[in-house]
């Protein structure tokens, strides 16, 4: 992970370790929970805070971790965590799935994109984007980083990675069953009154399908910035298009504001950057008021990005060599012998079904091995996510 210390996001000064589910502002004193290794720096959840750091002096850390899961981020419209459910996933984290997991915390619908987006055209576009203007990062944080599914694939390249994000159990999600321990992981609002990154600490900063639910853009591309420095770059994928009617909730922007926002930017169509891993070929990017009808913008920024995109062929694109891939969990067996897809719910069919890389049939098989050979008879099909290289409790 990358060794940096959190920064308080109320005074903004450095938080050091106090016992191992602690972290204390050494100018005032303030407390912070830490559970599982990630920092919970939340701020608006005086009330949460507290309680958590009550449970974890008189030493019930399982009774603070369920707390914490139960939290969700403003956005949320559905039901709140069962508890029950909660007992029942805390005490049977090293047996169960990842599916079981999202079921047991109640994550519904968004449940649904998690677990498959390993498939999905706009997790594509991101790895797209990050493969055509790759530079062997060191470094990376990524904000809003969900169960870590890009965290995942820079650790498989040698990457030191940091994730943050506002709902404390995508974390935990991430560190139990996606990343493991090697992910420095924080859990914060991007709105807090100081960011809790240090400036200058990665040399690649990412937000994937994300910044458009964020309020204050300019202040949070400001501390994205920071945080990279003056020789890193930034990746931001899957912007919605406030011109083109889609599927979030989010407030999405405008192809003027994206180009006042990244001045420096290179501006692709999210959708060109899906077409250009399925075609094996750079992507275009384009300006932005040549936009103004696609459903996302995707785009690169900063000092150290690559001037011009490479070909999307081999690297962050495609499992790593050896990898043991399955067939994409969407199949599932028809009555031909073959498979067929069957979509998690009708939403999900409606958002992705015309832009999906995969093909609605199959003949399998269930599993197979890749190993690295971009001329082999299996190659088209793991580039198109017919087969997937999925976390082991998938």
């Amino acid at each position: 992970m990358i060794p940096f210390d959190p920064l308080s996001p109320t005074t903004g000064n450095r938080l050091k370790a106090d016992g191992p589910h602690i972290l204390k502002d050494g100018g005032t004193g303030e407390r912070w929970p830490v559970i599982d290794g990630i920092p919970y720096l939340r701020v608006g959840r005086d009330e949460l805070v507290a309680r958590t750091l009550a449970a974890i002096d008189k030493g019930a850390t399982e009774e603070a971790l369920i707390g914490l899961l139960a939290d969700q981020d403003d956005w949320w419209n559905g039901p709140a965590a069962d508890p029950d459910s909660l007992h029942r996933l805390v005490a049977d984290r090293t047996r169960a799935t990842l599916r079981e997991a999202v079921d047991l915390l109640g994550w519904g619908r968004v449940g649904d994109y998690f677990v498959n987006r390993w498939t999905d055209p706009t997790y594509l576009a991101g790895l797209s984007l990050l493969e055509a203007h790759w530079n062997e990062p060191a470094c990376v944080f990524e904000l809003a980083c969900g169960i870590g599914h890009y965290l995942r694939e820079m650790l498989r390249r040698g990457c030191k990675v940091a994730g943050g994000d506002v709902v404390f159990g995508k974390l935990w999600v991430a560190r139990n069953w996606v990343v493991g321990p090697d992910a420095q992981l924080l859990c914060f609002d991007a709105a807090s009154p100081h960011w809790p990154v240090p400036a200058a600490s990665v040399d690649l900063a990412l937000c994937n399908d994300a910044f458009y639910f964020l309020d204050d853009k300019a202040r949070v591309l400001e501390c994205l910035r920071h945080t990279a420095g003056e020789e890193g770059w930034l990746a931001l994928s899957h912007i919605h298009n406030s011109g083109c009617p889609g599927f979030s909730a989010g407030k999405a922007v405008s192809a003027s504001e994206i180009e006042e926002l990244f001045p420096d930017g290179l501006v692709y169509d999210d959708a060109e950057l899906t077409q250009a891993l399925v075609e094996a070929r750079a992507p275009h990017p384009r300006e932005p008021n040549a936009l103004k009808t696609c459903e996302a913008f995707s785009l690169v920024a900063g000092p150290g990005m690559r001037p011009a995109p490479r070909a999307v062929l081999d690297g962050i694109t495609l499992p790593p060599a050896d990898a043991h891939l399955r067939l994409n969990p969407l199949y599932v067996p028809d009555s031909g012998g073959g498979f067929a897809i069957r979509w998690p719910s009708e939403r999900y069919e409606a958002e992705y079904a015309d832009r999906v890389t995969y093909p609605l049939r199959s003949h399998g098989p269930d599993a197979i091995t890749w190993d690295g050979d971009l001329q082999a008879a299996e190659a088209e099909r793991i580039r198109r996510r017919e087969f997937v290289d999925l976390p082991e409790r998938w």
